[in-house]
């Protein structure tokens, strides 16, 4: 939806899970010297500010990577992502939180390359604006990217991560990610696919994980994290949910270590909870 700003939500309890799992995955591309693609349906800004517009007015980063920051007990998974964050907040304090794309950008190497589609008129401004030195390594697309990536895959060296994770403020959304993700699996069977989704009581959202499963019978790898029981109006995201297709061996394994532990920093109440499923290959 156009009236999305994900600014309102930057740095809360579904962007701490969804962006230590994309650097995971984007640490794993980087260990072979082939290249790599990073693709985002939704890229968003890139960059967000916590001390100024939007961000201020519902302060969620507070709830989310403000409880981790400046720990010296993190697991390594989520002291990598933070290791990220502080690359923008040179000085020690948090002012500014990274999307996908910033992080992808961080850990890119030169053989690297980036599509970013945003179908906001006013991010994708900004979006050019924060890429605006990138050159060739980086191309940006004013559009919809549940259709634009159809022309770009399968990427040239065949290696990609693909992020899909809309605002699912429109509950079309879900039947459009699903669509989307099953194409791209019959053009690029072998890329890594990571889809986010929130955990809110409309029924298609209870219903997505099983839909998600069934793209494809094996190799995938299903992660939440609920941070307090529904709440009582129906309204308002009480978790956020990853599924991984074609998973790097290494990521369950991180994430078993770094659940548990934002389970107990970010938890709202005795309702906050974490699972792993895995269906391997």
């Amino acid at each position: 939806m156009l009236s999305y700003r994900h600014a309102f939500h930057a740095g809360n309890h579904a962007d701490v899970l969804k962006h230590a799992v994309v650097v995971q995955l984007l640490h794993y591309l980087a260990l072979k010297d082939k290249a790599f693609w990073y693709i985002d349906t939704h890229a968003g800004a890139g960059v967000y500010s916590l001390v100024e517009g939007y961000a201020t007015k519902t302060a969620e980063f507070e709830t989310g990577i403000g409880k981790l920051w400046q720990r010296s007990d993190l697991p390594p998974a989520l002291a990598e992502y933070v290791e990220q964050v502080s690359a923008l907040n040179v000085d020690g304090t948090l002012r500014y939180y990274p999307g996908s794309p910033y992080l992808a950008w961080r850990l890119m190497r030169e053989q690297d390359r980036m599509r970013l589609f945003e179908l906001h008129t006013t991010e994708i401004d900004v979006l050019r604006h924060n890429f605006r030195d990138a050159g060739r390594r980086a191309m940006l697309y004013a559009g919809d990217g549940f259709d634009g990536i159809k022309a770009i895959l399968p990427p040239p060296p065949r290696r990609a991560l693909v992020l899909v994770d809309p605002s699912f403020e429109d509950k079309h959304d879900y039947a459009h990610t699903i669509t989307c993700v099953e194409e791209s699996l019959k053009r690029f069977a072998t890329g890594i696919y990571a889809i986010w989704y929130p955990q809110v009581t409309r029924p298609e959202s209870q219903r997505f994980p099983e839909q998600l499963k069934r793209l494809q019978p094996t190799n995938w790898l299903h992660l939440t994290l609920t941070v307090s029981r529904p709440p009582s109006d129906g309204y308002g995201l009480y978790g956020s949910g990853m599924f991984i297709l074609n998973p790097p061996y290494t990521l369950a394994a991180a994430m078993k270590e770094a659940l548990p532990y934002l389970v107990k920093a970010l938890g709202q109440d005795e309702t906050a909870q974490f699972k792993i499923e895995q269906r391997s290959a």
